[in-house]
Formats: structure tokens, sequence, C-alpha cells
């Protein structure tokens, strides 16, 4: 499996800046998602997200649907991003 870190990166530059801080003792990352307006999303990612690649896939499906809903797409488009996120080999954008 690739970097999580990278792949996680991969999927959200450019529209936003990723960053990833240690918070927890136990190895829980902090990821933080941030535009132009400002942080976009904050998402607490545990050791057995990062280092599962489906649960890995599930953590960006359910970050890119937020976005989504967050930045007010239509119905299509949120509706998009649940059909790539059903696919196993999908990586969301």
């Amino acid at each position: 499996m690739n970097s999580p870190f990278q792949m996680i990166s991969d999927v959200f530059q450019p529209r936003y800046r990723v960053n990833f801080s240690i918070e927890k003792p136990d190895g829980s990352i902090l990821l933080t998602l941030s535009d132009e307006d400002g942080v976009a999303v904050k998402r607490y990612i545990g050791t057995d997200q990062w280092r599962d690649s489906q649960k890995l896939e599930r953590l960006i499906a359910s970050l890119s649907l937020t976005l989504a809903i967050e930045r007010g797409e239509d119905d299509r488009a949120v509706a998009n991003v649940l059909r790539r996120a059903q696919r196993p080999e999908s990586v969301l954008v």
C-alpha cells in the first residue's frame, strides 16, 4: 500500500491544503483540510484507519461526501461521490 498520508494528499490537493499533525499518544493523526475560506474540515484519523486500506478508502469517501455537501454541490454531484465510493478500487476526487 502507498503511504496513506500521500493517498489523502493526492485526493484533496490542490483544491485543499492538507495538514497532518500527531495529536494523541495512541498514534491518531489530526487531518485538517483548508482552502482560501479557512478550515473546511478537521478529522481525527485513528491508527486503525490509516493502516487499513479499506478503512482508509471509507475515510476518504466520507470526507469527499462531507465536503461536497458543505460546498453546496447539487444532488447529482453528491450522488457521483457516493457511486465512486462504492467502487473498491476508487480513489475519490
